[in-house]
């Protein structure tokens, strides 16, 4: 909507394309939520464990139809542009299988899956809104790229620290799933402890406190002080801005780094 700017050329084509991305996104939680077995999502049942995996992959193929379903209308390149968004996060959701319970996962591998699995979807919000608004795409892209990055690297951090009820899931779930993210990376450079750490091994009632051992080593301060740096990024790409609000860019880059959950 942001990316639209505030007399978009098609208010129409601007909300389909944010329902659109929305049913992505739901859809790929749907998803995820099979991939890792979890049980709860933002403190309520998944869809696989009060439905089943059957019907939980139903429900996400329904989604993602539904979603390009909405940019019908739009144009083919709107749907392609959408499509290739969801490529590139079925490619990031592939390179972190892949790398399961891999503690030797570098920060440049982890840095490749966190732009194709997250933001990459808001690089496409971005370009859809910008598209439907007459609007430069270039910088909000951006901005989206960079406001991405530093979201799923705070995303890491919360899956550490995160109050379990504000998350709605327990500390350490990365960690129980075999998922080497930035702060596990971190830690691991700080203590021999951790760096000796074999997670197929990690029973669920220790992930806790190997939560607080990370939290021990500064990583997580080291962790937001790089999103930290892919906010100023962000903001950066707001000054080339033309024909939107960079007010309302810069208030949703400070929410990325304020949120608690």
């Amino acid at each position: 909507m942001l990316s639209a700017g505030p007399n978009p050329e098609s208010p129409e084509a601007v909300v389909r394309a944010g329902v659109a991305v929305e049913l992505v996104h739901a859809a790929t939680l749907v998803h995820d939520d099979i991939l890792d077995a979890a049980a709860t999502r933002r403190g309520k049942a998944t869809v696989a464990a009060s439905g089943g995996r059957e019907m939980a992959v139903a429900v996400g193929d329904w989604l993602f139809a539904a979603a390009f379903g909405e940019l019908v209308h739009s144009g083919a390149e709107d749907v392609e542009l959408l499509a290739q968004a969801g490529s590139d996060l079925a490619r990031g959701e592939l390179l972190q299988r892949a790398d399961a319970w891999d503690v030797e996962v570098t920060r440049e591998r982890y840095l490749v899956r966190c732009r194709l699995k997250t933001a990459r979807l808001f690089q496409a919000a971005a370009a859809l809104g910008s598209r439907a608004g007459g609007v430069d795409p270039v910088p909000t892209q951006e901005f989206a790229n960079a406001v991405g990055v530093a979201f799923q690297m705070l995303d890491d951090v919360l899956d550490v620290a995160g109050p379990v009820e504000r998350t709605g899931k327990p500390r350490g779930t990365d960690l129980l799933d075999g998922t080497v993210t930035l702060p596990l990376i971190v830690a691991r450079e700080r203590d021999p402890v951790l760096a000796a750490l074999d997670l197929r091994e990690l029973r669920p009632e220790d992930a806790e406190a190997i939560c607080d051992r990370i939290e021990a080593t500064g990583a997580l301060d080291a962790v937001r002080k790089t999103a930290d740096d892919w906010i100023v990024t962000a903001n950066k790409a707001v000054e080339t801005m033309d024909g939107v609000s960079p007010q309302a860019f810069h208030l949703v880059a400070r929410a990325l780094v304020d949120r608690v959950s």
